[in-house]
């Protein structure tokens, strides 16, 4: 373990990643101003729903979010030169992960993969050659790294994928259900839209995405696989971000292809003034045995958090349970209606509630068809009418479709959601079973 972990390697590829991930860092603050993300997910709503506990996490009041995510921009690009490095990294590692904590209307796996790379790369000593601190101070400069470096990400790759393909493995997707659905979206798109709703193009979407998952990390692993599977990559992950459009992370998933190439390739690359390392030194540091615990037991935390849905009654496409931090990534279609009961307890009477009076539209469909927004949004009104000293309870009646089918009911309506308590490790007995009876025809 300490030769496999300790050993010193060349930091070609993790000096060139972190040029690139500090570019995406920017591209990714950046563009989520220009493109108006900022604004309909933080700076339109009059709250947003945060992560159960951190509902103190909200947005800056007014315009101050475009600043926000602008700082943020910036902390890319120092990321990208290299110019106090950790600092950096590290205020973007804690400015990411508020706006990812405060907010799941927008929920993507791929914010969830930058806030875990982000506090990772603060760790890598990734500044030490091509970077500004290396120019201000000489001394930092160094050819190696230790393997560890390099397996952080592998590993953690491998995890991803590995449960990307898992979840992939039920009746809608392997039938094509939900790809069919999905790509009906996209029949607008020039020239590929009409291409996009073939019948044999959605199962060799289907089965090939679950191929390529499966089969990505070992065959980049595989010397006499890698190059097939390089190129592979790049056809998936453009297709990805042309027909999906799912921001920066097509382009960083290629940029991991840096830690499975020689170093040698990638330095004459990129970085053709740089000395070669290959002393392969084993340099044990103080303390291995806790960096060693502490590297099995972050590890063994990924393993399990995408397992704990297992532990939760029903089908977690249905109840939500479990489904967040997973890798559950694109594989159901959800649409609802719901309204809101609001009953005064001291006089009996029903307070009409429009949803369009709190929400924006974005929110509406989670507080339609996620129990945990909806949850959170039976709280905020109950909360919003004390501060008016009304004290209420809170009934909903939801209808749910997944993957096109009929809707069904998905809250007890005879519950008052805003006397529950969240269960973090508990099924939530409101939450009425996917077997529940179709709703009714009008």
């Amino acid at each position: 373990m300490r030769k496999l972990l300790f050993k010193h390697i060349d930091n070609s590829g993790l000096v060139v990643f972190r040029i690139i991930f500090g570019l995406l860092c920017f591209l990714e603050s950046i563009g989520a101003v220009f493109t108006g993300w900022v604004k309909r997910t933080l700076i339109d709503p009059q709250f947003t729903f945060s992560f159960i506990g951190f509902e103190w996490l909200q947005p800056l009041p007014g315009n101050w979010m475009y600043a926000y995510y602008i700082i943020m921009g910036i902390f890319g690009l120092l990321i990208m030169v290299g110019y106090k490095y950790r600092f950096s990294m590290l205020m973007f590692a804690i400015m990411w992960t508020a706006t990812y904590l405060m907010q799941k209307s927008s929920y993507n796996n791929h914010y969830y993969l930058l806030f875990i790379l982000s506090f990772l790369m603060v760790l890598m000593p990734a500044n030490r050659y091509a970077s500004i601190d290396v120019k201000l101070n000489p001394s930092l400069k160094r050819f190696s790294m230790p393997a560890w470096c390099k397996w952080v990400f592998v590993i953690q790759l491998f995890i991803l994928y590995t449960y990307a393909t898992i979840a992939k493995l039920y009746p809608d997707w392997l039938d094509t259900t939900f790809i069919r659905l999905l790509m009906k979206g996209k029949a607008d798109y020039p020239i590929i839209g009409g291409i996009l709703q073939q019948q044999w193009l959605h199962y060799f979407l289907a089965y090939g995405g679950i191929l390529f998952d499966g089969l990505i990390i070992p065959a980049l692993l595989f010397k006499p696989t890698r190059k097939i599977a390089f190129f592979v990559s790049i056809f998936f992950h453009l297709f990805n971000s042309i027909v999906l459009q799912i921001g920066i992370f097509p382009y960083l998933a290629l940029a991991f292809c840096l830690f499975f190439f020689e170093p040698k390739r990638i330095r004459n690359i990129f970085l053709k003034k740089k000395k070669l390392y290959n002393a392969n030194e084993v340099i044990v540091p103080k303390h291995s045995n806790v960096f060693i615990s502490a590297f099995i037991i972050y590890f063994l935390i990924h393993i399990a958090l995408p397992l704990r849905h297992h532990y939760f009654e029903d089908d977690v496409l249905w109840t939500e349970e479990g489904h967040r931090l997973s890798w559950r990534m694109m594989l159901r279609a959800k649409s609802g209606t719901a309204s809101y009961q609001v009953i005064d307890k001291a006089t009996g009477n029903a307070i009409p509630i429009k949803l369009n009076d709190y929400l924006t539209r974005k929110q509406r469909r989670g507080a339609s068809t996620k129990p945990d927004i909806i949850w959170q949004f039976a709280q905020y009104l109950k909360q919003d009418f004390a501060k008016k000293g009304i004290a209420v309870e809170v009934y909903v009646r939801a209808y749910v479709s997944v993957n096109g089918r009929r809707s069904k009911q998905l809250i007890d309506p005879k519950i008052d959601l805003a006397n529950e308590e969240w269960h973090h490790f508990k099924h939530h007995d409101w939450i009425l079973p996917s077997s529940s009876a179709d709703k009714p025809s009008k």
